[in-house]
């Protein structure tokens, strides 16, 4: 592990504790894999919103996979891709019935079979539920990661495993709520406080920022 790595888990723990926290409501595993599906390219907030009518209809992956696709389009409609998303979900949860008895699994291959469910989503629900060591790479996960220097790539997939080598694997979960609430309150995308930030003598962008100003 880097000296600046150290140093940068150091400064995140002082800041924002070692307690899990997902962002996403859920009681068991199959509403955390549901709303983890939901909540491509829509906010956390958005698909909580949803889920509170969602999971008291459909309360097992039975019930998914019996949806009626129109009817599950107009409940998900407002967290945007309606019509792939419920498409997934219901084609998920039927392979969920067909081959684990309707409970979800918590090996990475079987997770990454289910239709809509990739290594994000998997990895989310290793985590979370399963307490499996995982690193979830999102948008603020990539981004931030790549400041400060973790990472050079921008594939998520090459993220994680840059990730997996450089961050001590009781850290991986925690790398992700971290960085998200570091991403949501300060590193925010495109205009980020650099001066409000804590780790601003670990980021290159936040050098090249001053390199720029000071040239100004």
């Amino acid at each position: 592990m880097k000296k600046n790595t150290k140093a940068i888990l150091e400064a995140l723990l002082r800041e924002y504790g070692s307690e899990y926290e997902c962002y996403l409501n859920h009681e068991n595993a199959l509403q955390l894999l549901i709303a983890t599906m939901l909540s491509a390219q829509c906010t956390d907030a958005r698909v909580n919103l949803v889920t509170v009518k969602l999971f008291a209809k459909y309360k097992t992956a039975e019930d998914f996979a019996n949806a009626d696709l129109k009817e599950l389009e107009e409940e998900i409609h407002s967290t945007g891709f309606y019509r792939n998303k419920a498409k997934n979900i219901i084609a998920c949860c039927r392979q969920l019935c067909a081959l684990h008895g309707g409970e979800v699994p918590s090996d990475l291959e079987s997770l990454t079979q289910l239709p809509g469910v990739g290594r994000k989503t998997a990895n989310v629900v290793r985590g979370n539920i399963f307490h499996e060591p995982s690193v979830v790479v999102d948008t603020h996960v990539k981004r931030i990661s790549k400041k400060l220097g973790l990472t050079v790539n921008e594939d998520p997939v090459k993220v994680e495993f840059d990730l997996m080598k450089e961050l001590p694997k009781e850290y991986w979960i925690l790398w992700n709520i971290h960085i998200i609430r570091l991403g949501r309150t300060i590193c925010k995308a495109p205009t980020p406080k650099c001066g409000d930030c804590f780790l601003q003598e670990y980021c290159a962008d936040y050098k090249r920022r001053r390199k720029k100003a000071a040239k100004a």
